[in-house]
């Protein structure tokens, strides 16, 4: 078995093999230590991390001689995370979970390139002692996640039960997600459901990308106000994928606003007029340096006591000077975005 040059987040191989041979098979035979179990083999084929002559295929794909195979490693994660003060915007609290507002900027959890000074780092000081489980020294509290350079409401669980808890009702599809994104361009028709499947893209593993296999992904969103060249999005998930709002409005042609790794300035510049390329281009040098996206509403029940909760986290200010630009440069009709979403 040959093996291409690697890096430390991505492996090579080339089969050599005389007869057709099992993809899952193939990995657990072989001696690259950083394929330490089938199990862990079977997770990175499910999420599509393994790539079979640049296309995503099952653990049962049968490998010829001459395949190439590519495998994009998660990234590490610590074995311990360190308590460091962070502050925290906290919404609401209790005994068994917290509700906080993630300012745009901030890393959810320890990784490749972000070792701390992370939203897992603030919960081991503020709650540590409560969470013991070993999977916590990993992602303590953590339920789900928001990208680094999006803003707005996360759920943060005090101890393992209720983690355990959470993360079913969110495995499960029991928990309402809401956000807001300004999208370039205008999505045609302005409300719609955008149903595919979502997989690690081949060309840049940084990306993901709309494909033939890989996670489902469904995203709700209506328009619920238009500019010239732009909207202003509501949007439901009915899953979690990573990136998958950036990715279907990508896939729409209409990405999100100041997106740096789906969008490009050059893109949102071809679709204003000419007089307005500088004030753009100077909106997304200085004020809005991260995709507008914000995790505007959160809604579950208590996993411990039952009790409906709903809470709505309010605009950032890169946000409303976005919007503000919008409705000086841009505005179509006279109603302003504010009665829209009944928030001043």
């Amino acid at each position: 078995m040959s093996k291409l040059k690697d890096n430390p987040q991505t492996i090579y191989l080339t089969c050599d093999r005389d007869t057709a041979c099992r993809l899952d098979k193939f990995l657990a035979d072989h001696s690259e230590p950083r394929l330490y179990s089938r199990t862990f083999i079977e997770k990175l084929i499910s999420e599509g991390m393994v790539i079979v002559n640049q296309k995503p295929v099952r653990k049962s794909f049968l490998l010829q001689q001459g395949d190439v195979i590519t495998i994009h490693l998660p990234e590490p994660a610590p074995s311990e995370i360190v308590a460091q003060d962070i502050p925290l915007d906290v919404m609401f609290e209790d005994e068994f979970l917290a509700i906080i507002n993630k300012p745009a900027g901030l890393v959810v959890h320890p990784g490749f390139g972000n070792p701390d000074n992370t939203v897992a780092n603030a919960i081991v000081h503020r709650y540590g002692e409560n969470l013991t489980d070993s999977d916590s020294t990993r992602r303590p509290g953590i339920v789900h996640r928001l990208d680094k350079d999006t803003s707005g409401l996360m759920v943060i669980a005090k101890d393992d039960k209720t983690q355990s808890l959470l993360s079913g009702q969110f495995s499960q599809r029991q928990v309402k997600k809401t956000y807001l994104a300004i999208t370039t361009g205008v999505p045609d028709p302005p409300q719609d459901t955008i149903e595919t499947f979502i997989a690690r893209s081949v060309s840049n593993p940084r990306k993901m990308t709309v494909a033939a296999s890989g996670r489902e992904a469904v995203t709700h969103y209506r328009v619920i106000q238009f500019y010239h060249c732009f909207a202003l999005l509501e949007i439901n998930l009915e899953t979690g994928r990573m990136h998958q709002i950036r990715v279907h409005l990508a896939h729409r042609h209409t990405p999100v606003l100041s997106d740096r790794l789906y969008n490009s300035l050059k893109n949102i510049c071809n679709f204003v007029p000419e007089n307005m390329k500088k004030k753009t281009t100077e909106l997304l040098s200085h004020h809005l340096t991260r995709q507008a996206l914000h995790a505007w509403k959160l809604q579950f029940f208590h996993p411990l006591t039952a009790q409906e909760l709903a809470f709505t986290a309010p605009l950032p200010q890169d946000f409303v000077y976005t919007l503000d630009w919008l409705e000086k440069y841009f505005a179509i009709d006279n109603e302003r975005y504010e009665n829209k979403l009944l928030v001043k």
